[in-house]
C-alpha cells in the first residue's frame, strides 16, 4: 500500500509567484498540483468575490484539494502542491473585508498540510486582472500573513529569491519531509 500523499500549501500574498512554484514543483516531483479557486473564480465572475462568498471561496479550494488528493492516493503520487491555502482566504478576508470570522475554520484545515511554503514579496509585482491591486496591498497582506503564521504558531519554510534560487529553496524546503 502506497504513503499517504503529502499536501504542500504555497502561501504569499499576491503575486509572489505560488502559481509557477506549484505547476513546477509538482512537475518536479512528478506530483500533481492544485490551482488556486479564487482565480477561477474571478475569471468566471469578472469580479473579485464579495464578503458574503468568501466561505465558499474558502470552502471550494479546500473541496478540489480534497479531489486531487483523492486522485493522487489513486495514482500512487507523493505529493499534492496546493496554489494558495484557507487559510490565504482567511488572511484576504480580514485585510478587504475586516471579516475574522473565517480564521477558526482555516486554522482546522490547515492541520492536513505537510508542509506551508511561504513566498516572499521580492518578485517584481505584475498586474494580472481582477485579483491584483498592487505592491503595497501585497506588502500589507504579507504583513498581515506573516502574523497570522506566528501567532497560531504554523510550521512553515520561507521560500525567497528569484527563478532558480527561489525554485531550488522550495525544493530544499519539500526534501525535508522524506529526511
Amino acid at each position: 500500500m502506497a504513503p499517504e500523499p503529502l499536501r504542500i500549501c504555497l502561501m504569499g500574498a499576491e503575486c509572489t509567484g505560488k502559481t509557477t512554484l506549484a505547476r513546477t514543483l509538482a512537475q518536479h516531483f512528478s506530483g500533481f498540483w492544485v490551482p488556486e479557486y479564487l482565480r477561477f473564480f474571478c475569471d468566471q465572475q469578472g469580479r473579485p468575490p464579495r464578503a458574503d462568498e468568501q466561505a465558499m471561496v474558502m470552502r471550494t479550494q479546500f473541496e478540489q484539494e480534497a479531489q486531487v488528493l483523492a486522485l493522487a492516493r489513486q495514482a500512487g503520487v507523493g505529493y499534492v502542491f496546493c496554489d494558495t491555502a484557507p487559510l490565504m482566504t482567511a488572511v484576504y478576508s480580514d485585510f478587504y473585508f475586516a471579516d475574522r470570522s473565517l480564521y477558526a475554520s482555516a486554522n482546522l484545515l490547515h492541520g492536513s498540510y505537510a508542509l506551508t511554503l511561504v513566498l516572499t514579496p521580492d518578485l517584481a509585482w505584475v498586474p494580472d486582472g481582477l485579483q491584483r491591486d498592487g505592491s503595497q496591498a501585497r506588502a500589507a497582506v504579507g504583513t498581515m500573513l506573516q502574523h497570522v503564521l506566528q501567532t497560531m504558531r504554523y510550521p512553515a519554510i520561507v521560500v525567497s529569491g528569484g527563478g532558480e534560487c527561489r525554485l531550488q529553496a522550495a525544493i530544499l524546503a519539500v526534501e525535508t519531509l522524506t529526511r
